[in-house]
């Protein structure tokens, strides 16, 4: 049964920097060995992100790469991806974009924003996955 984790930004440093959340689930899932897509809202965030991910954590580094800039991006463990690049799904999707992501995948990361406003889209994509059979889960971070 494939899962969607909706992942609720709390912390300080989190609502300050919401892709450093997004570096960590990351790491999280390098350290596990899964394959992991990011899928980037727009060029721009996928820029940024690729910047934080590596200066995030000092005493590690994790292989990661935007989409659609090298020839090897099949073996970069971690994939960033914007709207304008067509990659092929992973086991593991980290979705920072409006909407669901569509295709087969084992489990897809929501990162909730802390502004309640900004909270609609995903509250549609809770009912969506629901609809589709997902195994829902929700935390607070």
């Amino acid at each position: 049964m494939p899962k969607a984790h909706f992942y609720l930004i709390d912390k300080p440093r989190f609502r300050e920097q919401p892709l450093l959340l997004v570096c960590e689930l990351a790491k999280k899932a390098y350290a596990a060995n899964v394959p992991t897509l990011i899928l980037a809202r727009d060029p721009a965030q996928a820029e940024a992100l690729d910047d934080l991910l590596w200066a995030f954590d000092p005493d590690e580094y994790l292989p990661h790469q935007i989409a659609g800039m090298d020839a090897d991006e099949d073996e970069a463990p971690v994939l960033i991806a914007s709207p304008d690049t067509d990659v092929p799904l992973r086991p593991l999707l980290i979705n920072l974009r409006d909407a669901a992501p569509q295709g087969a995948f084992e489990r897809v990361l929501e990162v909730v924003p802390a502004d309640p406003a900004a909270r609609e889209p995903l509250r549609a994509r809770w009912k969506h996955y629901q609809t589709l059979g997902f195994e829902l889960k929700k935390f607070d971070m």
